[in-house]
């Protein structure tokens, strides 16, 4: 097992994983899965001297990842506020590995002094509200019915 910052040759497996959340539902407000290239900008926009991503790899095989990206890129006064997202592939949930990519990635938030790390997280998705809580993350925020899936309103949960 090794946790290490991702490479674009793991975007391919990256774009499975999250795909596999979008079709799941209420992981992820994506309704429709994404392709490999509208997901190269994102990947290349992710600087790993300050915005991460990580995999849990693990026998040559990514197993999850977690980002952290910025909130609202060129505005210079929330240059110390970033995003937490991260992802496990199905096969492997409730192992540890969600647990293990948060921990790195708080911890080399807190090396390059960012001040602020949030998650938004659909209100359906328990497990992820609790594994933040253990971490710290409450919440902040509240949008009701913001997202909707074929005409089932869902709410979002902003944790900081």
């Amino acid at each position: 097992m090794e946790i290490r910052i991702a490479k674009i040759e793991d975007l391919k497996e990256i774009v499975e994983i999250y795909n596999q959340a979008v079709l799941e539902k209420f992981a992820t407000a994506d309704t429709e899965v994404i392709t490999l290239d509208s997901r190269i900008d994102w990947f290349n926009n992710h600087n790993p001297e300050k915005y991460r991503i990580l995999v849990y790899e693990k026998d040559s095989k990514i197993l999850g990842w977690c980002s952290i990206s910025p909130y609202r890129p060129g505005r210079n006064a929330l240059r110390y506020t970033a995003e937490i997202s991260y992802y496990i592939h199905k096969d492997f949930r409730r192992q540890g590995i969600a647990q293990q990519l948060i921990e790195e990635s708080i911890n080399y938030s807190r090396r390059i002094n960012l001040k602020t790390l949030f998650a938004i997280v659909l209100d359906r998705n328990i497990g992820s509200i609790k594994l933040l809580e253990k971490f710290g993350f409450e919440k902040w925020g509240h949008l009701p019915n913001i997202a909707d899936f074929e005409a089932l309103n869902v709410d979002i949960c902003i944790l900081d």
